[in-house]
């Protein structure tokens, strides 16, 4: 493993995908980087490494501690990385955010009618395409 592990690997792995084709989607999508640079899934990781990755709503930066090439437990997962400071920060402050944003937000008043149901399902539709 002196040569490192493949990215798409690793960070199924570490758990921040569910399948290695998700990972493997989100590189070559451009979503993750490595070391601040796109890469594609078969570029190795290594440790020290920093790895730019979408978690939730939020971008999640942290640093490779850890090589695996298989998928074990959460906890184990838990010991491949270490998340950054500034990361952690940032992703308290959306939080945060998107809990007042969420709090101040007006309630409806009624549920919508069947009608109204189907015209918002159109407008999605439009949206969409």
């Amino acid at each position: 493993m002196s040569d490192g592990v493949r990215i798409d690997k690793w960070l199924w792995a570490a758990r921040f995908f569910k399948t290695r084709s998700l990972a493997q989607q989100a590189v070559e999508g451009g979503k993750v980087q490595l070391d601040g640079q796109r890469v594609k899934a078969s570029r190795p990781v290594k440790l020290g490494a920093t790895v730019t990755t979408p978690r939730g709503h939020d971008q999640c930066t942290v640093i490779v501690t850890g090589l695996a090439e298989k998928r074990g437990s959460a906890p184990q997962a838990a010991l491949l990385y270490q998340e950054t400071e500034e990361s952690m920060a940032a992703r308290e402050a959306a939080a945060s955010q998107r809990r007042v944003e969420y709090a101040t937000r007006a309630a409806p008043d009624h549920r919508p009618s069947k009608k109204e149901r189907r015209d918002l399902s159109r407008f999605r539709a439009r949206q969409d395409t």
